[in-house]
């Protein structure tokens, strides 16, 4: 009785596999000849509703992203806050990078000071725009080939770089300082240094033997415009905040205009750069070329743009623009959503921030 009904079994499960097969069949059958019947004109529907849902979902989560950065990704600490940046200590009111323009700055309540760095013949590190010495002191001599004892003083006066025919002359001060004696003089202001050539030994120094020295990895940002400068900095010391590159800042605004940007981290916290209209400003407008009309309106037209500077304020990045001397500007970088201004004049600078009643909580 057993037996038989164990031989009954079989039949029974190899009809089911049947079953199962011929539905399976059958469904593919019913697939091919549903495929077959579609019109060409329908499948080209259905791939064009396909590819307009995927963007549509990719631009509303970029804009969603844009706008609230902090869903994807985690805010960067704001170690200081700078809306005042006086530009190589303000070379329209004393003489630039000096400790006289220094002191001024700082007397009137800077949050920032700017400077630029070299090294000597016998490695000290000193606070000078130029290179070479011609423009600056008169001499035609670069600062590496000299003994930080044998370079001159500054001129008398100075031409203003971001001011067209202007000069600044300057008072008792005329000596080129070494990095330390600002650090000495200001303990607890902010300091963005500008590593000006591609020196190994420099950015060593900078950091080892003067920002950790001094405690200053909290005050302090760094870098230049040329990206392996900026990434033999953040090698050195990832700890000491880092300015975007010149080919940093092209890669940052095609992934703004991609839409890809609310995706992609980041590593530096502060985005400095010009303000490409004041080329109409910094050199005749009858000698512009239209070539060179036509670029500047371009570049500020892709720069300039408040959404970009929202986002990274958002996303803990300060945004300074560079080198502001008037109030039309002033008042322009600040309603496009800029962190602050570098200017050559902190006076002008500060008169304005006061009456506009702009503060460091805004």
């Amino acid at each position: 009785m057993n037996n038989s009904e164990g031989r009954e079994e079989i039949p029974n499960e190899q009809n089911e596999e049947a079953d199962t097969t011929h539905r399976d069949l059958t469904l593919h059958e019913s697939t091919k000849i549903a495929t077959a019947d579609l019109h060409p004109a329908e499948e080209e529907m259905c791939a064009a509703i396909y590819i307009l849902s995927t963007v549509t979902g990719y631009v509303l989560t970029s804009a969603l992203l844009l706008k609230c950065p902090t869903l994807l990704h985690r805010r960067k600490r704001e170690r200081f806050l700078s809306k005042h940046i006086s530009h190589r200590g303000g070379a329209g009111e004393n003489l630039e990078n000096t400790m006289a323009a220094f002191k001024h700055a700082v007397d009137l309540g800077t949050d920032m000071l700017e400077l630029d760095c070299h090294l000597t013949k016998d490695e000290q590190v000193v606070v000078s725009h130029d290179g070479n010495l011609k423009r600056i002191c008169g001499i035609n001599a670069n600062i590496s080939d000299l003994t930080y004892a044998d370079l001159p003083p500054y001129l008398c006066k100075l031409g203003v770089t971001f001011q067209r025919e202007c000069f600044c002359e300057g008072g008792e001060d005329k000596r080129i300082p070494l990095l330390r004696d600002v650090f000495d003089a200001f303990p607890n202001t902010p300091i963005n240094i500008d590593i000006k050539v591609n020196n190994d030994t420099l950015i060593k120094k900078v950091v080892s033997e003067l920002v950790v020295k001094y405690d200053r990895e909290d005050l302090t940002v760094w870098g230049n415009s040329r990206n392996h400068i900026v990434k033999k900095c953040y090698k050195e010391n990832p700890h000491i905040p880092v300015l975007f590159s010149f080919p940093r800042v092209l890669h940052l605004l095609g992934l703004f205009y991609t839409g890809l940007l609310p995706f992609v981290p980041l590593k530096e916290q502060f985005l400095e750069i010009p303000m490409p209209s004041l080329l109409s400003k910094l050199k005749d407008p009858s000698r512009l070329t239209r070539s060179q009309r036509l670029i500047a309106w371009l570049a500020d037209t892709l720069l300039m743009r408040k959404a970009l500077f929202q986002h990274l304020t958002a996303r803990g990045i300060q945004v300074y623009i560079w080198v502001l001397n008037d109030e039309e500007d002033f008042q322009r970088a600040f309603d496009l959503g800029a962190t602050g201004v570098m200017t050559d004049f902190p006076t002008r600078l500060k008169e304005f921030m006061e009456r506009k009643s702009i503060s460091k909580s805004q």
